[in-house]
């Protein structure tokens, strides 16, 4: 064939697209595809086209023109449009489909277009279709059984002085009871509340939500599993435990001194790492029963969250600047009264923020079929060479057998202090890691900072956190 004929043929073919499908002849199961175009933006099937866009025609196409939108009509309860179309003297149909703002079903099934297939919707991906075609959200379902009174009163005094401290919410609305601040949040669907409300304030959200817990796992090259732990407990629970968890065993910190002051450099920005884990806890697909998770190698850190972007988003999309749409809205409200999180859509933004003002590398994000990826790679200053070793630290530092003088012992009580207003859930551990003390010293400048009235221990002594008196 020469070019002449290779172009006037390309003038008579079509193109398939995403919203563009070709069938050769008419069957009554391609309602399928009528019924994915109707549940997505809507789209075109020809019939009497080949694969390769080229026109072959079909037989009865005005009998079929009369048939096709009846049985639509009948089996699945939509309008089409059909034209006759003719080229190079070959008759073809092009059946056109609206969007609809509804769930649309061939035969009890759900199906959808996306991209150049045609998918049946099942398990989370149909509660997910069906909530949106709703204008309803995962975390906004309500919850049967579920009352105030389950619901965890140390992570509510925690929030209330969160959205103090950040000013978002009236203080006059804080001082109302679990009740009435549930009813502030809007985390209540008539008289239910919602499943946002399980994972923000129940001890065990896993009772109602299936998967609500981080793993964290560390690896040798080759994914060779060296150790691991899960995070459970609430959302705001998570967070403190995994920054906890993360910067005190699975990351190694290089110390450095600037006169008596010990001074860890994590491989990673504390306030990035914060903020990517909010950003996951957040974001998360809760209806897929698998957990974040956390791989931690050598040289980089990964959290993996099973969210799903809005649709037509790309990783190009969270980049660039982007109005605010959380897959949970209402557990994000919640952070954001919280102090703990932007409303504008610039969590990427500010963890990339936060790693260039500390020298460090931007992180790399990809979104594929098993959720949302987050990568850091660690990055240690030429300053500080010495790898944080719990075990040799505490033998060689003579710091580890002796108090320090008066004074030092007052600015390691500051040091304490100061921490445990950035973390009211700090544990004794973390505070021996960032001081560079023993744990017994630790424990008595707690207990000297308690008998002094300036701080004091809510809760039992596993899962409690520290609260600042006011005026310190």
């Amino acid at each position: 064939m020469n070019s002449g004929m290779l172009a006037k043929k390309s003038k008579y073919m079509l193109t398939e697209s995403q919203n563009i499908e070709f069938k050769e002849s008419w069957r009554d199961e391609y309602q399928k595809w009528i019924c994915g175009f109707a549940n997505a933006q809507g789209g075109i099937l020809y019939v009497g086209v080949k694969d390769n866009g080229e026109v072959c025609g079909v037989h009865d196409a005005k009998k079929l023109m009369e048939n096709i939108p009846n049985k639509v009509r009948d089996m699945m309860g939509i309008l089409l449009d059909v034209n006759l179309k003719e080229k190079d003297g070959r008759a073809y149909l092009e059946i056109v489909t609206e969007a609809y703002p509804y769930p649309v079903s061939f035969r009890g099934k759900y199906y959808q277009r996306s991209g150049a297939t045609n998918q049946e919707l099942k398990g989370a991906a149909l509660d997910r279709f069906m909530l949106r075609k709703q204008g309803k959200t995962w975390d906004g379902v309500p919850v049967p059984y579920l009352k105030a009174e389950d619901l965890d009163n140390a992570t509510f005094d925690l929030f209330r002085k969160y959205a103090k401290r950040s000013g978002r919410m009236e203080e006059a609305d804080l001082m109302d009871d679990n009740h009435g601040l549930l009813e502030k949040l809007r985390l209540y669907e008539g008289s239910y509340l919602k499943r946002a409300a399980a994972l923000l304030f129940h001890p065990d959200p896993e009772k109602y939500v299936t998967g609500a817990f981080v793993k964290v796992g560390f690896f040798r090259e080759g994914m060779d599993l060296v150790y691991q732990d899960e995070v459970h407990g609430n959302l705001f629970q998570q967070i403190v435990k995994l920054m906890d968890l993360l910067c005190t065993k699975y990351m190694k910190a290089v110390i450095t001194y600037e006169g008596i002051h010990r001074i860890e450099t994590l491989p990673i920005p504390r306030e990035a790492l914060r903020e990517a884990l909010l950003n996951a806890c957040i974001n998360k697909d809760y209806a897929e029963p698998s957990p974040i998770q956390i791989r931690v190698y050598e040289n980089k850190l990964e959290i993996i969250n099973g969210g799903v972007l809005p649709e037509g988003w790309t990783v190009e999309t969270l980049l660039s600047s982007h109005r605010s749409m959380p897959y949970n809205p209402d557990i994000a409200n919640t952070f954001f009264r919280a102090g703990e999180i932007e409303a504008w859509g610039r969590g990427i933004e500010r963890i990339i923020m936060a790693c260039k003002n500390d020298g460090f590398s931007t992180p790399e994000f990809r979104y594929d079929a098993s959720g949302i990826w987050t990568t850091f790679k660690f990055e240690y200053p030429e300053r500080a060479t010495t790898q944080y070793d719990p075990e040799t630290t505490q033998k060689n530092d003579p710091e580890t057998t002796r108090d320090r003088p008066e004074t030092d012992q007052q600015k390691q009580e500051n040091v304490i202090l100061e921490l445990i207003k950035e973390n009211p859930y700090i544990q004794r551990k973390e505070l021996v890691s960032r001081l560079g003390i023993h744990e017994s010293s630790v424990k008595r400048r707690l207990a000297s900072l308690q008998k002094k009235g300036i701080i004091r221990h809510v809760g039992p002594n596993k899962g409690g956190y520290w609260e600042v008196q006011k005026g310190f």
